[in-house]
């Protein structure tokens, strides 16, 4: 089964194209991480906030991701991290076309 994570974070930018070039080689390595299935990455610089949505293969790769990723961000100056962890129901999922297995 797999579990979807919601992460959200107060953040100052850069937003937009600007973050996404200077977030590359992070959104690249997260690529590497032990369960990651993909990202949806989230942002609205009206409240200064961004985030992800994220799909791993268990929910023990998601806890494991979200302890080392809190703690990266702690390094940037981000101390608070909100973060869900949900199991996917698959049948309904399949029936909205989401992108699980």
């Amino acid at each position: 089964m797999a579990y979807a994570m919601h992460v959200d974070f107060k953040m100052a930018g850069p937003f937009g194209d600007e973050m996404a070039e200077a977030f590359a080689d992070l959104a690249k390595s997260i690529n590497e991480e032990e369960g990651f299935l993909w990202k949806i990455w989230t942002e609205n610089p009206e409240t200064n906030e961004a985030g992800g949505i994220y799909l791993f293969e268990t929910k023990e790769t998601a806890e494991k991701y979200i302890e080392m990723h809190s703690k990266r961000l702690a390094g940037f100056g981000i101390n608070e991290v909100n973060a869900k962890i949900f199991a996917i129901n698959s049948p309904l999922t399949a029936i909205n076309k989401g992108p699980v297995t």
